[in-house]
């Protein structure tokens, strides 16, 4: 009766398992911009129109997955991420890798919330429209936030959260005696769809 019973056990923890699995695609709009500029003094003497940086719409891409028990679960994604941000006189492009692993609790129905660390990488980052170039950032894998809720509808999801930063990941202007920095880790808002396969 005993192995009977471990035995029906098991099978119903992996019946739980199973049924709160989930793995798919996502995709969306971003809406946000890198930090600001580090010297900004000496910024303005080679740029006077420069300003810091103002927020413009990216996108993103990627895939998840979802594991739960009861109302919890564990999503961790991976993403690419385009964003661009309007300094004034130039436009700074950063292209990254986004790894969140998000804590996630259902709250009412089909809405629930989560948050937990977002590790970035960084694989392009770039000036546009500008006479001068960038370096590369001082750290290619840094860590952030994302906090945020979501709406699930069968096997469509739709997620808005909030990303930022808890340090500093600056690229610096390069062959310049005015050398100033730019603060490549975004603060910025996130609106997903997802479809889970």
């Amino acid at each position: 009766m005993k192995k009977v019973l471990i035995i029906m056990l098991c099978l119903a923890t992996t019946g739980i398992w199973a049924q709160s699995t989930e793995f798919g695609i996502k995709g969306g709009l971003n809406y946000g911009s890198t930090g600001d500029i580090d010297n900004f003094s000496d910024a303005r003497e080679d740029f006077p129109d420069i300003t810091n940086g103002e927020r413009k719409a990216g996108y993103h891409f990627g895939i998840f997955a979802n594991f739960g028990i009861s109302s919890f679960f564990i999503q961790p994604e991976l993403v690419y991420t385009k964003l661009t941000t309007d300094y004034g006189a130039f436009d700074y492009n950063l292209d990254k890798i986004d790894l969140p692993l998000l804590l996630g609790v259902d709250i009412l129905g089909p809405l629930n919330i989560k948050a937990g660390p977002s590790f970035q990488y960084i694989t392009n980052n770039e000036i546009e429209n500008g006479s001068f170039k960038i370096s590369d950032v001082e750290n290619d894998l840094t860590v952030g936030y994302q906090l945020g809720a979501g709406l699930n509808l069968g096997n469509l999801g739709i997620d808005v959260r909030y990303e930022g930063a808890f340090t500093d990941n600056t690229a610096f202007r390069e062959e310049a005696s005015n050398n100033f920095g730019i603060d490549s880790r975004p603060s910025q808002w996130i609106l997903s769809l997802s479809l889970a396969l």
